[in-house]
């Protein structure tokens, strides 16, 4: 009864996933699926894209590109899968492969093949980081497709150049504010009057770029105290806003970041407006000393 019983009970099969496979065999099923394949017909790609990857996985880089283009480079695929299996049926080998093995540990060894025994550096990881990412994103706007590595060379001149450029922009926006901190002297506070004083000098010598960025100084020191100019965090703007009446304030604050920020030069006319407008500001040398 017991026999009878297990014979009539349903057996439970358990099947193993096919494994995948050899090297040489997927790729040869490969070259045999795209063997007559042409024009822009994806299936054959698709398929020999799979029996590929099924024994070889990723390393046969260029032969994958040429199946996932769009068309399909079916020619290339099939001479680089033709010359993969000629060097697949016909290793190299050596009669003496352990004497093969020292010769080539003892090559290895010397000085030159140093870096091919250390870890790549902070900024080799860094500038592969950016490289995967540029490549990611092309592939994401205009898909695998033949050419892409020239695309992405020119990817990678392009940001190199839109870099540089930013880079450019702010170093030469910051330029100003860089000037007129290097030109406080650094011994100390200089009070209001000081910069007056500076900027008389500089309009009379005609640097009128210099002289206005004297005056927005002494203002400056004038509403948030001696140390404002070269100590504060704040911007000519934010300080000039914190004036009662700031928007008189526009003569003198916008073309100090015209000729400071844009490099824009300071004609006679809009110096002299500025003046005035910086001049309730002004307090007498002697009346500062006393």
């Amino acid at each position: 009864m017991a026999l009878t019983t297990a014979l009539a009970s349903p057996s439970v099969a358990s099947a193993d996933p096919p494994s995948p496979p050899p090297y040489a065999d997927a790729v040869q099923m490969a070259y045999d699926i795209i063997q007559n394949a042409s024009g822009s017909d994806t299936g054959p790609a698709i398929r020999a894209y799979r029996a590929l990857v099924s024994g070889t996985g990723n390393t046969q880089p260029e032969i994958i590109d040429d199946l996932l283009a769009r068309p399909p480079l079916y020619a290339d695929a099939r001479t680089r899968l033709a010359e993969l299996l000629s060097a697949l049926q016909q290793p190299l080998s050596t009669s003496d492969p352990q004497l093969a093995q020292q010769r080539l540990g003892q090559v290895l060894s010397m000085s030159r093949y140093d870096a091919l025994h250390r870890p790549p550096s902070l900024w080799d990881r860094f500038v592969q980081w950016v490289q995967d990412r540029i490549a990611a994103l092309l592939r994401l706007l205009f898909g695998n497709r033949g050419g892409a590595q020239l695309a992405s060379w020119w990817l990678y001149v392009v940001s190199i150049v839109v870099l540089a450029l930013v880079v450019f922009v702010i170093v030469r926006s910051a330029r100003g504010r860089f000037s007129q901190s290097v030109s406080v002297v650094p011994g100390g506070p200089r009070p209001p009057a000081d910069y007056f004083a500076e900027a008389d000098s500089l309009a009379a010598k005609g640097d009128r770029v210099g002289a206005i960025r004297a005056l927005c100084a002494g203002v400056a020191a004038t509403l948030e105290g001696e140390r404002s100019w070269e100590g504060s965090p704040l911007t000519v703007r934010e300080i000039f806003n914190r004036a009662p009446d700031h928007e008189a304030l526009r003569p003198l604050l916008l073309p100090f970041e015209a000729a400071v920020y844009g490099g824009r030069d300071v004609d006679e006319a809009t110096y002299d407006r500025a003046a005035r407008v910086a001049a309730p500001f002004r307090k007498p040398v002697a009346q500062v000393a006393a």
